[in-house]
């Protein structure tokens, strides 16, 4: 047992030796073939031509980042909310007997949140910066942090809900860099592009990334901007910060992503900034955006309307009511024009045809190029401004419903005789005049003032609101073949 014991302490003090050998003989292991440590090696062979280009991007990013973040903020908002001063107050039913009578009045409570935004102008001591509406449009306090961790408070210059967009103003004495704008009209997919602002409350982040598309809709979250698209990685927080081009310029203000768990997901959109920048200078004169209004209901086609009307292929928007006595109806447009072109620029689809009026000036004069009855025509329209007591009056839209021609599809589904020419009526509005005339969703118009119509040009040709009176005459979805009484102009 002794022995053994011996060398059992023999070969315990070898392999101590050994590791105090190995652990400290640095210098031959620098020398080993096979040994390296990452601070001792030489730098990675990189091709000079190859590592100075892209080094010349890096500064390129650098420069960008450290520029423009000078004129990013972060927008920390406070919102006084209300809840009932009895939880159960609202609930119909009780868990425990019948209430204490304290149902009556609510609680008031603060609730915090931030977003970015972007200086965009200056003047005087005056600087205005440029957020979103759903960051601080509820607001009660607003304040705003610089780069350099200075923070001023601000005030809600003004707000709109329609482009999500909002102007806040503060206070200072010092030079603050105000950013450069862009045209957003000229940004292409492919474009590098940098999204900056406090994404999950981390202040002055920058992620990089490129254009995805341009001119998606922005309908679905009920914004009537189109956007950019980018992969930028864009999160909570990043709202109101801006889309930067390679040369610093503000391109978009970041607004909105596609997720399905909250995070980016490379699907993230911004306004373009064009699509604001009448509204900034709106907001600082007169508080509010001013629109555009001409008094026309657009719409979108489907091939078998296009088709219908002569116009397939063509790219524009058209007008299937019009406000009567409104500045359209004044020029000359009529329900059933085609507009492909406004001031000589061609008209994608409704949604740009909404905007571009939108941003013409009230008492401005606009040309109007429209197909009718198969022909180009120029109409000119003195713009009014937007009022929404009028835009939601039906009772001055004309017809105050929608005409849809006769596909063999909807003949089938309302088993309607081959014999039955026509359109169908669809889409009537409440109080307006169609419903005044007791016309229904599902009649087919045969004839307007007498006259035989059998398909939508016809319709429309003889729609025409210069005429003293009209009056129509239907198949109804029951069968009966009545006539309207007349509407009066």
């Amino acid at each position: 047992m002794h022995s053994k014991f011996k060398l059992f302490i023999s070969a315990i003090l070898c392999f101590t030796m050994l590791g105090l050998t190995a652990s400290c003989s640095g210098k031959e292991r620098v020398k080993s073939a096979v040994t390296a440590f990452a601070d001792t090696e030489s730098s990675t062979s990189i091709p000079a031509d190859s590592l100075s280009v892209v080094e010349a991007l890096q500064n390129v990013f650098r420069s960008v980042s450290s520029e423009v973040l000078k004129s990013v903020v972060e927008v920390d908002v406070v919102e006084t909310k209300t809840r009932p001063a009895n939880p159960f107050a609202d609930i119909p039913f009780f868990f425990f007997g019948q209430p204490n009578g304290d149902n009556e009045g609510s609680r008031e409570y603060k609730q915090s949140g931030l977003g970015s935004g972007v200086i965009v102008r200056k003047d005087g001591n005056t600087y205005y910066v440029l957020t979103n509406e759903h960051v601080a449009g509820s607001a009660d306090e607003i304040s705003v942090k610089l780069y350099d961790s200075r923070e001023f408070t601000c005030k809600l210059v003004g707000k709109d809900e329609r482009k999500d967009i909002a102007l806040l103003s503060f206070e200072s004495k010092d030079d603050i860099p105000v950013a450069s704008l862009g045209d957003s009209d000229k940004v292409q997919s492919g474009d590098i592009c940098f999204a900056m602002g406090t994404p999950l409350g981390y202040f002055g982040s920058v992620t990089q990334g490129i254009v995805s598309a341009t001119g998606r809709d922005g309908s679905g979250i009920g914004n009537i901007s189109d956007f950019i698209q980018t992969d930028a990685a864009i999160n909570q927080g990043n709202s109101g910060g801006p889309l930067v081009n390679i040369y610093g310029e503000i391109i978009g203000i970041n607004t909105w992503i596609a997720s399905q768990s909250g995070g980016s997901q490379g699907l993230g959109f911004a306004i373009p900034i064009n699509n604001v920048k009448k509204a900034i200078s709106d907001f600082i004169s007169d508080g509010k955006v001013t629109y555009g209004w001409m008094g026309v209901s657009l719409t979108a086609l489907d091939k078998d309307y296009e088709k219908a009307l002569g116009i397939d292929g063509k790219k524009g928007a058209f007008v299937a009511q019009i406000f009567l006595n409104s500045p359209a109806a004044k020029g000359g447009i009529q329900a059933g024009d085609f507009i492909i072109a406004l001031n000589g620029k061609n008209v994608k689809d409704v949604d740009q045809l909404v905007r571009d009026v939108g941003d013409l000036r009230v008492g401005e004069t606009a040309d109007f190029t429209v197909i009718r009855g198969g022909k180009e025509i120029h109409v000119s329209v003195k713009i009014e401004g937007r009022d929404d007591s009028v835009v939601t009056d039906n009772s001055k839209l004309w017809p105050g419903f929608m005409a849809h021609p006769i596909t063999e599809e909807i003949r089938k589904e309302m088993k309607l005789d081959n014999s039955v020419k026509g359109v169908v009526v669809t889409n009537v509005q409440a109080k307006s005049p169609a419903a005044a005339l007791r016309i229904q969703n599902g009649d087919i118009i045969t004839a307007v003032n007498g006259k035989p119509v059998t398909n939508i040009s016809e319709f429309y040709n003889e729609l025409v609101t210069k005429q003293k009176e009209i009056w129509f005459e239907l198949y109804t979805s029951e069968g009966h073949k009545i006539e309207t009484s007349r509407y009066r102009f």
